[in-house]
This record gives C-alpha cells, sequence and structure tokens, in this order.
C-alpha cells in the first residue's frame, strides 16, 4: 500500500564479493546454509528493568535531509530529541535496533512507568506463557491483572511518507511529562513501543524505498533488509495486541481494516471484532480535529465499509498483515494531504501547512488507538490469548459473522483455511536440496514458528523420515505463521475482480526445499526437541572422479563463486551443474564447509566446457531486487542502462547481459546499439526477462520466439514442466512464480523449451483473462515460458516467469545463475 574471448566467459561473472582473498585452506563450518549478502543482524532486544536509557549516538546537521522542507524532523534531530526527552523522564528508553544500508540508525522507543528487574522478568514471562501454554495463560488471573499490555506504532516503513515520525515524537514528549491520570494509568499497564522512523535512508534522500532498492513495506515474507528484519524481531519479541504502521498519502484519511479478500491464516472473527470498532474510533478522533473542505482534507474512509474491494489484507508482504499473524489487531492509517513526489516542488509554506496537517491526523490515530487499548484492554488481552490457544489445540477456524457490524460484514468476508496436521522437511536422500531445507528451517525457527527436530526415523502419514528430519506440527501457537510460509495458498482469481498487490507465494514451493504435507487426523507419533535453527549442511562423497556441484541452489552458484574465484579449473557440464576435478580435494572440502553445500560423486567419463576465472562481471538492467537477488548469490553485477550506452558505457570485458527493465532499444543511439550487436556477436550472452527482455531480443534477433503476455495484474505461484537435459532449467523446481506472465509461441527451428507451464498452471494466486477473454491461465497452459537459443555465436534465454521477484522466490535463483552461465559461457563464441 503506499500500503507491491578465451575457453570461459561467465566464470569471471561469478566473484563472491564477501570472499576476496579467501585461503585456498577449508574454512569452518557454517552453522547452516546461508545465501550470501543476507541482511544485517538487528541489535537485541532486551528485557531488562525499565527505564533503559543508553544515550543514542547524534549523527552531525546534514542540511540535505529531505525532511527540512516542509517542517519536519531531519534524520540528525531524531537522535536528539529522544535523548533530550530521555534525560527528561523515567518513562522512555530508546535502543538502536539495527544500521541501515546507508549507515544510519533504526530506534526503537519504548514508552512504560518504571520497572524493576522482577517487574520486567515477571512481563517476560507472563509474555511467553502467552504463546507457550495460552490455555494456561487464559486462566492466570494473575496476567490478566498485572500483564502490561503492548502496543505496537511503526512509522515512515516508506521513507517519503514522512509524517508518522513527527507525530511519533510528539508523542514521546508528551508522554515524557505528562501529567495526565489517563496517561499515567495507562503507562503502568501497558509497554508503548515505537519505531520513530523504520526507512530513515529513504526519509533522508526523499525516497518511498531504502538504499537497496527495497519498498520495505513488501519485504516481509521474505525480510532481506535489515530494517524489515528488525521490524520483525521487535513484532515477535514485544508480541503486540495493536498495531500501527503510519503512511502517507489518501485524501480522505484512509484507516483500515480493509476490503476483502482477508488474510485465510487469520483468526479474522477475534481480529475484525477490534480492528473495526478502533477504526471507528480513530475516524472519530481524526474528524474531531476540525480540518475539512477548506483545508483540502476529506472525510476518513474505512475501505471495510466504504470499499468494495482493491484495498485488501490478502498478502503477509505488509507491515500490519505480517503482525496480524502474529496476534496483533493491525491498522495501515493513510493521512491525506501529499508533501511527496511532484507535490514536493510545492513552495516550502504549503508543504509546512500541509505537513502540520498530517501529523495532527497521524498522531490522532495514535491517541485514539491508544484510548481503544486503554478501554478494551481485558478483552484485547483475552482475544489475544485465544488467537494462540486455537492453535495449540488444533481447533478449526470460527468464520467470522455475517451481518457483524449492522451489515459491514457479508459473506464476501468470510475466509478460513483448513489446516494440515503438520509439515515435514525430510533430510537425506528425500531431500531435493540440504542448503534449501536448511534456509526455510531457519526461516521458520527467526518467524517464530516451532520445529522439532526428529532424534529417530519415524513413520509420518505412510512415509519414512530419517533421524534429523524437521516437523512443523500446526498444533502450535503460530500455526498461521507456519501456514502462511509452508502452505501451497490458495488460487483466488473467481473471489474478486482485482487485487492491490500480489496474491499468491509459498515458501515451500519457491524456495527450493522438499516439504511434505502431513493431512489433518494424522496421529502424528514424533520424537525430538524443538530447534533454534537448523544442522550444518554439506556433504562430500567419497570420489577419485571428481565431484558434481549440482548448481540447483543459490549456495551452489555461491560454491560455483569461491572455486572460480581460487582458480580451481571446473567444468561446464551439458546438464548444466559443474564438474570439480578430483585434483582439488582442498577446494571441495572448502565449499563443503564453508557453504553448506553436497557434492556428490562425478562419472568417470564426465567432461564439459572449461571454465577459467577472470575478472569480469554481468551486465545488469533490472529492477533493484533482481540486482539484490543476483549479488546474494555471489554474482559480481555492473549496472547496465539506455543512458549509461548511450553515453558511451563500454561492454567489451562483460559475458553476459541480464536484462528485464531500463534497457530499451527504441531510445538507444546508433553507437550504443552497435556496442550491444558488437558485444553479442563477440560471444557475449543474453538474459531477458519480461516484455524488456523479449523486446530486447527481437531487436538482435537471437532467439526466434514470439512473446504473448497474459493479463498484467496476474500473479502467483504456478506449475511448470522442466527440460531435465536443459542446461538452464534441469535442475529447476517443478514450482515457479509469475507476475504480468508471459510466454513464447512461433518458436524458430533450433529454439528449445526449457521449461513449459503446466496443463492447469496457476497453484495460488489471482490470475484472469481480461474482458476480452485474452491472458487467461487457459491459454497458457501448456505454453514455452522459458526457452534458450544460439545464433552465430551468441546465446540467449528468455524467461517468462519472475524468478527473481523482490528476492523471495529463492528456489528459481539458480536457474538465472544457470542461464547466465550457458548464455556467457565460452562455447558460444566457438
Amino acid at each position: 500500500m503506499s500500503h507491491r574471448t578465451g575457453t570461459a566467459a561467465l566464470t569471471g561473472a561469478l566473484t563472491l564479493a564477501l570472499s576476496t582473498g579467501l585461503a585456498a585452506a577449508p574454512a569452518p563450518a557454517a552453522p547452516s546454509a546461508q545465501v550470501a549478502g543476507a541482511a544485517l543482524a538487528a541489535h537485541p532486544i532486551s528485557d531488562a528493568a525499565y527505564p533503559q536509557q543508553e544515550p543514542l549516538p547524534e549523527p552531525p546537521v546534514d542540511e540535505a535531509d529531505a525532511a527540512l522542507k516542509p517542517g519536519l524532523t531531519a534524520y540528525h534531530d531524531i537522535s536528539r530529541r529522544l535523548n533530550a526527552a530521555m534525560e527528561r523522564s523515567n518513562r522512555v528508553s530508546a535502543q538502536v535496533l539495527t544500521e541501515t544500508v546507508g549507515g544510519r540508525q533504526v530506534y526503537l522507543v519504548t514508552l512504560t512507568a518504571k520497572e524493576n528487574a522482577n517487574q520486567a522478568r515477571r512481563q517476560a514471562d507472563y509474555r511467553a506463557l502467552i504463546t507457550e501454554d495460552p490455555a494456561a495463560a487464559a486462566r492466570d488471573t494473575r496476567l490478566a491483572q498485572q500483564y502490561k499490555t503492548p502496543i505496537f506504532l511503526n512509522a515512515n516503513i516508506h521513507g517519503n511518507e514522512f509524517e508518522g515520525t513527527d507525530a511519533a515524537l510528539r508523542l514521546v514528549e508528551d508522554y515524557a511529562t505528562s501529567k495526565d491520570p489517563q496517561v499515567t494509568q495507562l503507562l503502568k499497564r501497558s509497554r508503548i513501543h515505537l519505531i520513530i522512523s523504520a526507512n530513515p535512508d529513504g526519509r533522508h534522500d526523499n525516497t518511498r524505498r531504502n538504499q537497496a532498492g527495497f519498498d520495505l513495506n513488501r519485504d516481509f515474507v521474505t525480510a532481506t533488509q535489515p530494517e524489515t528484519v528488525a521490524i520483525r524481531d521487535v513484532l515477535i519479541h514485544t508480541q503486540p495486541l495493536l498495531m500501527l504502521d503510519l503512511h502517507g498519502y489518501v485524501n480522505g484519511t484512509l484507516v483500515e481494516p480493509t476490503t476483502p479478500p482477508h488474510g485465510e491464516n487469520y483468526e479474522y472473527d477475534l481480529f475484525i471484532k477490534h480492528a473495526y470498532p478502533n477504526g471507528l474510533g480513530m475516524e472519530e478522533a481524526i474528524n474531531g480535529l476540525g480540518y475539512g473542505e477548506e483545508d483540502g482534507v476529506d472525510p476518513v474512509q474505512v475501505p471495510l465499509r466504504d470499499w468494495d474491494e482493491g484495498w485488501d489484507d490478502w498478502p503477509p508482504i505488509f507491515t500490519p498483515q505480517y503482525a496480524a499473524l502474529h496476534g496483533a489487531v493491525a491498522h495501515t492509517i493513510e493521512i491525506p494531504l501529499r508533501v511527496n513526489n511532484a507535490s514536493y516542488d510545492l513552495p516550502a509554506q504549503e508543504l509546512r501547512r500541509r505537513s502540520a496537517i498530517n501529523t495532527d491526523i497521524a498522531h490522532a490515530a495514535i491517541t485514539g488507538t491508544l484510548e481503544y487499548a486503554a478501554e478494551h484492554r481485558a478483552e484485547l488481552l483475552a482475544d489475544h490469548i485465544e488467537i494462540f490457544r486455537r492453535g495449540e489445540a488444533g481447533e478449526p477456524q470460527t468464520p467470522v459473522e455475517e451481518g457483524l457490524f449492522d451489515g459491514v460484514i457479508g459473506p464476501e468476508d468470510v475466509y478460513t483455511t483448513s489446516y494440515p496436521r503438520a509439515y515435514v522437511i525430510p533430510v537425506g536422500d528425500g531431500q531435493r536440496s540440504g542448503p534449501a531445507a536448511a534456509r526455510l528451517v531457519d526461516f521458520l525457527v527467526a518467524n517464530d514458528v516451532e520445529v522439532t527436530r526428529l532424534d529417530r526415523e519415524r513413520l509420518i502419514a505412510g512415509r519414512s523420515y530419517p533421524a534429523g528430519s524437521y516437523v512443523v506440527d500446526l498444533q502450535q501457537a503460530k500455526r498461521g505463521m507456519a501456514n502462511t510460509i509452508l502452505g501451497r495458498g490458495t488460487d483466488i482469481s473467481d473471489r474478486v475482480d482485482a487485487m492491490y498487490d500480489i496474491s499468491g507465494w509459498s515458501h515451500a514451493l519457491l524456495w527450493g526445499a522438499d516439504v511434505d504435507t502431513v493431512p489433518d487426523g494424522d496421529p502424528l507419533r514424533i520424537d525430538g526437541d524443538l530447534i533454534e535453527g537448523a544442522d550444518p549442511t554439506g556433504a562430500l562423497a567419497d570420489s577419485t572422479t571428481g565431484w558434481l556441484l549440482p548448481m540447483e541452489d543459490p549456495a551452489d552458484v555461491q560454491a560455483a563463486s569461491l572455486l572460480l574465484e581460487q582458480g580451481v579449473p571446473v567444468e561446464l557440464l551439458a546438464d548444466g551443474s559443474l564438474l570439480l576435478p578430483a585434483d582439488y580435494p582442498w577446494a571441495a572440502t572448502n565449499v563443503v564447509e564453508s557453504v553448506g553445500v553436497e557434492l556428490a560423486a562425478a562419472p568417470a567419463d564426465a567432461a564439459g566446457e572449461p571454465l577459467e576465472a577472470f575478472d569480469r562481471v554481468v551486465g545488469v538492467s533490472a529492477s533493484p531486487e533482481e540486482r539484490w537477488a543476483l549479488t546474494e548469490m555471489g554474482l559480481s553485477v555492473r549496472e547496465v542502462s539506455t543512458d549509461a550506452l548511450n553515453e558511451g558505457l563500454d561492454l567489451s570485458d562483460l559475458d553476459a547481459l541480464y536484462v528485464s527493465t531500463g534497457l530499451d532499444w527504441a531510445d538507444l543511439s546508433d553507437d550504443a546499439r552497435a556496442e550491444v550487436q558488437d558485444f553479442l556477436a563477440d560471444g557475449g550472452g543474453l538474459v531477458g526477462r519480461g516484455i524488456a527482455g523479449a523486446r530486447l531480443n527481437d531487436a538482435v534477433d537471437l532467439v526466434e520466439a514470439t512473446p504473448v503476455r497474459g493479463r498484467g495484474d496476474a500473479n502467483g505461484v504456478v506449475r511448470v514442466d522442466n527440460d531435465e537435459a536443459s542446461p538452464v532449467s534441469a535442475a529447476a523446481t517443478p514450482h515457479s512464480f509469475v507476475y504480468s506472465p508471459l510466454w513464447f509461441t512461433d518458436l524458430g527451428e533450433g529454439v528449445r523449451v526449457d521449461q513449459r507451464l503446466g496443463d492447469e498452471p496457476l497453484v495460488s494466486g489471482h490470475w484472469r483473462a481480461t474482458e476480452s477473454g485474452e491472458g487467461g491461465p487457459e491459454a497458457a497452459a501448456g505454453q514455452a515460458i522459458v526457452v534458450s537459443a544460439e545464433s552465430e555465436g551468441s546465446r540467449g534465454v528468455l524467461l517468462g516467469t519472475e524468478p527473481l521477484f523482490r528476492a523471495h522466490p529463492k528456489g528459481q535463483f539458480a536457474l538465472v545463475a544457470r542461464a547466465l552461465l550457458w548464455a556467457g559461457s565460452d562455447a558460444a563464441a566457438e
């Protein structure tokens, strides 16, 4: 929402930036397989006594801060104001949560009455009991009386939606010294946690996204960025009953709850019971400020009441929708008067008028929510616990009552799911990728999902699983979170005409690990312990013939980067895997222990294209998220664009181009076009994704294929069939992700179909035909969606899927790396 030309070519592109100078000796084993470039770790959140008042660092004054023009708080003043508030009051505690890519800090402030160490410890025990034994928590009268209910406010996650920060700072400074008895009582019975600016880089730079180019309010289902990791960890640690996410700009002010479809993994009856009346309370507080037509302010809108569809809470990519999976009644607030984008060029006086009104409105939304929290504390807490009790007990969801709130809730609002009994992530021979399985397990644990490691072989749902396999029992407090990650999702194409953002996701289908579903009703008798992380991965077969690196997971691409950087003479085999010679056991041991890959013995006759390590890179014209995903795998990336080529960018030291956006043949000068054509004539490869990649391919006449566009907003998880002999897709998963899908027809002679859509392609998401009946999944069924060809010494691959979408579908990343490696390999130049 404001809330979605030697014997190797690409080898030099596979340069692991984080391992420069890595010694040839084996590295220490990693705790589990992780992908390079993972988000910076957040600072731990303390359960110590309050206040916690270590002074915050105060950065130098920066007159270039974008917040200054509309009269708002610059980044450099945030810590100064918080330090001053802590000096005045023992109610205010502040800490640094994490540092951003730009080197700025994200601050968490807690407002609460003073607590000694014993009181703080008791609060931590109560909080733990709520999810560890919610039935006991529901019976605990002391908890009901003494628990300081947590409330969470998140501001400025979109950097150029400024005013939430200033409203939060106003609250901190007001509450620090307020003598209002209602404030005093609230702070005795609650903890108010505020992230003052979730995106300080964007705030300073006047951009929606962070400095890595991510929309942070689309990242929660993946958690790639330090800011989102920090927010996730705070949400899990504090476990709020109520949550606000402050945004802009929609006039009149938009106050959630949302239109359908509603997230199927919520206990929506308990959620909406409070979300709607709290929304009405915020509406009253905002309208009560007296702003109106003469100020340019329209009345508040509550989408659930006022809209039919188009502002939904279906995907867990947004902060509030993610928070709801941890038991919060959560809202997005969109303040009304635009001060960003083109409006930022208005005179400063007008911007300051608007921002002052916006700050008042954001502040009213906060105080209105705090009033609701105080008035309905007991019921909020009981229903919060009930969410987790249902999960622990394995009870079915309770459908929301139709006709609730005088008919605001209708049949279109009833969304539930049927939970399986459990999920199993196998290890050993039953697992496609050990590193992928470990990554998925670690992600589950990081999201507060309970995972059990089998301590002996067990028969589950008629299948034998070896010791060490992982079981996610859905009879747990956070079953909604677990099912969000591991479920296949749902095809909702027939329930609404259009969606606000994505409609399908599935870590189980898109992250590259095999995950089995245990049906409801299975007795699930297992032996094992809950774990805090996956076991280390990595296996090295005894071999005198060398080893095979499967290139089926990002960890394999990392390993290839290490090997090539160290000058190991690996070979590209016809099926896209890599051969590591038997003369390099130290190198094999190194990548097994440092990256966690699994190396099988190579056949005695294995041989392929020799690869040598050169200092070369992949030219990339793509979205920031795609560039980030390529870098995460260890690929060294050089940005390419229309402007850069027109300014004389030299492509001669590149091995391959990856193009999905930002490179338009029609806008290239004659010299720039000649540079691209010369690059391809010299054996450079092209991997084109989407319509931009297909148009460039048409211009250079590399792969003979006609692109056919599906409906532009169609998206979701799709079934695919892979060519098992293709060097591009032989190791790909049977599912992929599409957004604005593209497929290819009228294939020329010699064009290989690497991947086709399945006969019934959509697994989960939203994909309809257009009003004219075109572009739907029926038309796409069985069509080629990844194709490749060689032409006059160059190779090209066209992708109609979104294998790097928002850096999420990690199981698809290696397909892109394989495509780049094959397209850029030296055989194309011979």
